[in-house]
C-alpha cells in the first residue's frame, strides 16, 4: 500500500497551498516536511528530488513531481476531479488558469513595496469585480447548475473556492454583488472534506506575516 503524499516546501502559502487544497478535497491525508533555511533546500538539490531546483515538489505513487500544474493535473485526475471528457478538462483548464492569474495578482501583494501598494490594491479590486468573478458568475448563471463544470464537483470548484477566500481577505464587501458566487462557496464550504480542511488545526496555512516572508526570502533569495 503506497503512503502518504509528501509535500516539500516552506511553513506557509506559496505554491503549494492549491496543492494542499486540492488533497484535502479528495479525502487524500499529507505529510509535510518544511524547508526551513537555505541548507534544507541545498540537500534536496544535491539529493537529485528537484528536476528544475525548485519547489514545491510532491513525493507521491514513488514519483517526485515538481512544478506546480503538473502536481495539481496528476492529482486531479488520480482522483477524478479533472471532467469526464476532453471538452470539459479544457473548460476546467481554461477557467482555472484564470483563477491563477487573480491568484498570483493577490499573492504578490506582500512583495509589493509600500508606495506602490495602494494602487496595486485598487487595480486587483478593479480586475477581480470586473474580469474575473464577473466572468464566474456569469457562467454559474448561465447553466444553472450546482457546479463549474459538467454539474459535479472537479478541480476548478476548490481552486475558485480557494480564490474567493483570498479575496475575502482582502476586502469581504466584493463578494457582495455575486450571488451565485456566495451559494457556491457556501455549498463547498458544507462539503465533508472541504469543512474539515476549513477547521482550526487544519493543514492550511494562515496569510504570510512578515515573519515568514524575511524567513522566506532567506531561503529562496528573492
Amino acid at each position: 500500500m503506497a503512503g502518504k503524499p509528501v509535500l516539500h516546501h516552506f511553513n506557509g502559502r506559496g505554491r503549494m497551498e492549491c496543492i494542499r487544497w486540492l488533497l484535502a478535497a479528495a479525502g487524500v491525508e499529507f505529510e509535510e516536511k518544511f524547508i526551513e533555511c537555505p541548507e534544507d533546500l541545498e540537500k534536496l538539490r544535491k539529493d537529485g528530488k528537484l528536476m528544475f531546483e525548485q519547489v514545491p515538489m510532491v513525493e507521491i505513487d514513488g514519483m517526485m513531481l515538481v512544478q506546480t500544474r503538473a502536481i495539481l493535473n496528476y492529482i486531479a485526475t488520480k482522483y477524478d476531479l479533472y471532467g469526464k471528457d476532453v471538452k470539459e478538462r479544457a473548460l476546467i483548464d481554461m477557467y482555472t488558469e484564470g483563477i491563477i492569474d487573480l491568484s498570483e495578482m493577490i499573492g504578490q501583494l506582500v512583495l509589493c513595496p509600500p508606495d506602490q501598494k495602494e494602487a496595486k490594491i485598487s487595480l486587483i479590486k478593479d480586475r477581480t469585480k470586473n474580469r474575473y468573478l464577473h466572468a464566474f458568475e456569469k457562467v454559474l448563471k448561465g447553466h444553472g447548475q450546482d457546479y463549474l463544470v459538467g454539474n459535479r464537483l472537479t478541480r476548478v470548484d476548490i481552486h475558485l473556492l480557494e480564490l474567493l477566500l483570498y479575496v475575502e481577505e482582502l476586502d469581504s464587501s466584493l463578494l457582495a454583488p455575486f450571488p451565485q458566487l456566495k451559494a457556491l462557496k457556501s455549498r463547498l464550504s458544507s462539503l465533508p472534506n472541504v469543512k474539515k480542511f476549513l477547521q482550526p488545526g487544519s493543514q492550511r496555512k494562515p496569510p504570510l506575516d512578515a515573519k515568514q516572508i524575511e524567513e522566506a526570502r532567506k531561503i529562496f533569495k528573492f
